[in-house]
């Protein structure tokens, strides 16, 4: 069964849209937004297990542009 996903990541000012851009190209990353409020970027990730989750993750955290990231692992 797969596994899903939110991450919502804060970005550089001014670095958003190339941000989600770099992530959208991440296999795995199946969804991403600009979004205003306490976080800059939400980005929705599949994967068939929860190692390959925590792997997409933290791919996508060492992007340059993000400050910080929470992920929210979806319940099933």
């Amino acid at each position: 069964m797969p596994f899903s996903a939110y991450l919502l990541g804060v970005s550089q000012i001014g670095k958003e849209k190339e941000v989600l851009e770099k992530c959208l190209k991440i296999k795995g990353v199946k969804e991403g937004a600009i979004v205003f409020g306490e976080f800059d970027i939400i980005l929705k990730i599949e994967a068939e297990d929860l190692k390959e989750l925590s792997k997409k993750m933290k791919e996508i955290r060492n992007k340059n542009g993000f400050i910080r990231t929470t992920p929210l692992i979806q319940m099933k």
